[in-house]
């Protein structure tokens, strides 16, 4: 079977053949591990098999059965960048985790990134457009855009840098709202336990609407951003463009509530983080903290300033704080 692994990572087997194996790798832990592990070390060439990479895709075969043996990958890793369809770019401090594994991989169904908790990524799409993504975020997109439009779906934190096409408009599909832009820069956040969406642009221009409602838009120009919630479109000036510096790797919070600041870190970091005195919650903190310093080490600084006690509860995922 890991021949036919093997012959579908080099675009060699038969659609039957292909969805005879994908069956396989559905119903066999085993052999959905090892399918996993070379799609993982597969992540710098494009989630579909490319026909054109017969030679690639035998020296990469090689180089899954040495990680399979030696279990590393990220000496190895880069060297395929140039076969990339969809390039994923490794930011320092960051390591994405996996593609989540899905049953059809073909460009009628979207490709599938998640973003683990504590991590950041970037990837560039199809037609040269650059996505960040914070932690704890999905993206579903497709291997190659078609007709009319550039849409993906976003769940969670994610910055865009849209490549230019005025025929064919991008669009970002969230919960309640779709952004569409031809050609800028702007940060999405829309994170599932959150109430409201958030779009904010930095360059170019935007249109924010409610599906099937294009012609009732909002048009946001530079350093507008608008907030989406309950059905209602507020627009107001950007208070504070550092926000967007997470996909630099840097957290930053102006005067802000620490109660915003523990929500903030349990998207960012998987965790749940309970503040019993509610006095500590307005307390406001401003600071710049590194992705990868991690919350126990941002509650740590944090508390030098507030003087509040922290109760770790691993086997509950938990934090409490108190005084």
């Amino acid at each position: 079977m890991n021949e036919q692994i093997k012959k579908y990572f080099q675009g060699e087997l038969t659609s039957y053949e292909r969805l005879e194996l994908l069956r396989a790798v559905k119903e066999n832990e085993s052999l959905k591990k090892d399918f996993i592990q070379l799609q993982n070390l597969h992540a710098l060439f494009s989630i579909t098999p490319q026909k054109d990479d017969e030679k690639a895709g035998i020296s990469f075969y090689k180089k899954f059965r040495h990680y399979k043996k030696k279990h590393i990958i990220r000496k190895t890793i880069l060297r395929y960048a140039s076969y990339a369809a969809v390039i994923i770019c490794m930011l320092t401090g960051s390591w994405f985790g996996s593609y989540y594994y899905n049953e059809s991989l073909s460009s009628v169904n979207p490709n599938k990134l998640y973003v683990p908790s504590g991590q950041r990524a970037c990837v560039t799409l199809n037609d040269g457009t650059d996505v960040w993504l914070n932690a704890g975020s999905t993206l579903l997109y497709p291997a190659e855009f078609k007709g009319k439009e550039r849409r993906v779906t976003l769940i969670g934190e994610a910055f865009f840098d849209i490549a230019k096409d005025r025929d064919k408009p991008f669009i970002v599909s969230t919960k309640g709202i779709d952004i569409k832009a031809v050609g800028t820069k702007f940060n999405v956040y829309c994170y599932p336990k959150t109430n409201y969406v958030c779009a904010s642009l930095i360059e170019g221009s935007i249109l924010v609407y409610e599906p099937e409602k294009e012609t009732q838009n909002i048009r946001l120009n530079p350093n507008e951003q608008v907030y989406y919630q309950n059905g209602v479109m507020r627009v107001q000036k950007i208070k504070n463009p550092s926000d967007f510096l997470w996909k630099d790797g840097i957290y930053n919070f102006e005067n802000e509530p620490f109660g915003d600041i523990a929500k903030r870190l349990e998207l960012y970091y998987d965790i749940n983080i309970i503040v019993s005195d509610t006095s500590l919650e307005a307390r406001e903190y401003t600071g710049k903290f590194r992705q990868l310093d991690g919350v126990d080490e941002i509650l740590r600084i944090i508390q030098k300033i507030h003087k509040f006690k922290i109760k770790k509860e691993p086997e509950k995922n938990t934090i409490i704080i108190s005084r």
